[in-house]
């Protein structure tokens, strides 16, 4: 997968700011189409800050976006996740947009033979949602 120096897109100053914070994009051309916070020993709480700051300074971005932390941390993830101040986006609360995947699952679509060739949809077998 190729790596840039530096992002393809055309967002006001603060919202490039609060884009280069996060931990992992997945581009497709010029546009984010999902964005990672890897929260192994930061609290997941600033993960999802940066996640709703996206959406608050982009309310009308479609894009997916993805907490990763290990499997002990999940049930803390998920409770997050459904955080009152989260459920009052403009739009859509943050956990209609904003999945966990375990370091496991990530690990088990890493052995995905040609992983290279599938589209991010592959994402949604590994995804759990904040009921």
């Amino acid at each position: 997968m190729p790596l840039l120096d530096r992002l393809p897109l055309s967002y006001n100053e603060v919202t490039n700011k609060t884009i280069e914070q996060i931990d992992v994009l997945w581009l497709r051309g010029r546009s984010i189409v999902r964005a990672f916070e890897v929260e192994h020993t930061t609290a997941v709480y600033s993960g999802l800050l940066r996640m709703a700051d996206l959406l608050a300074l982009q309310p009308n971005m479609e894009i997916r976006l993805h907490i990763v932390a290990p499997s002990e941390r999940r049930s803390k993830v998920l409770q997050e996740i459904r955080r009152p101040v989260f459920e009052r986006l403009e739009g859509r609360p943050l956990a209609a947009r904003c999945t966990y995947i375990s370091y496991e699952k990530l690990q088990d679509l890493h052995r995905i033979p040609h992983l290279a060739h599938l589209s991010d949809t592959v994402l949604s077998e590994y995804e759990e949602r904040a009921q």
